[in-house]
């Protein structure tokens, strides 16, 4: 049954971590260059693949004990927020192979390669299979992480400069990190006195 309780979490650390990430750059990118929805029609395939696969490692992290996932996940998040708080802002942006046309095939796929490779094993994608190991709720887990990567996906591919004029991403960044240490703090605790 779906939660809309967990799916909203799930939404908001997310998007609030995925925001500052490269990818938001990359579909901004081939989004100024692209037909937006080609580019994003390949972007939301290669998310839905990620989330898949997170989601999937973090159920198979429910069939341990409760109290060891809970101190694991909780470990994960305080890596998580160690991360976005101590990572650089290195301004280097990835070259990207421009597709010879302007076909849906050809440029969909570009958006679809490009997000598949930078995001596998990316924070988001850990951060996903943490909430479904915390939650045991792989559909609203899924649905919420999904949504935020399609959400910051659109953002960064319609107007990702626009945002950044009105929110700086240090802002961003600390909202993310902040988020991922109340949720350490959760699961520690459950570790600890359940």
């Amino acid at each position: 049954m779906l939660s809309l309780t967990i799916t909203a979490i799930t939404f908001g650390v997310v998007f609030l971590a995925e925001l500052p990430d490269k990818t938001a750059l990359a579909g901004l990118m081939l989004g100024t260059r692209y037909r937006a929805s080609y580019v994003f029609a390949g972007v939301a395939a290669a998310f839905a693949v990620h989330v898949a696969l997170a989601v999937a490692a973090g159920s198979v992290l429910t069939l341990l004990p409760h109290r060891l996932v809970q101190a694991l996940v909780g470990v994960l998040f305080l890596a998580g927020a160690a991360v976005l708080l101590l990572k650089k802002d290195d301004g280097d942006e990835e070259q990207l192979k421009a597709p010879a046309d302007q076909s849906f095939w050809k440029v969909s796929g570009a958006g679809f390669m490009l997000i598949l490779v930078a995001e596998f094993g990316d924070l988001t994608q850990i951060m996903t299979a943490n909430l479904a190991a915390r939650y045991d709720d792989p559909l609203s887990v899924g649905l919420g992480a999904v949504l935020a990567l399609w959400a910051v996906a659109g953002i960064g591919i319609l107007g990702g400069r626009t945002l950044m004029k009105y929110v700086p991403l240090r802002i961003i960044t600390k909202v993310a990190a902040g988020l991922m240490l109340t949720l350490a703090g959760f699961s520690l605790y459950e570790a600890l006195a359940g």
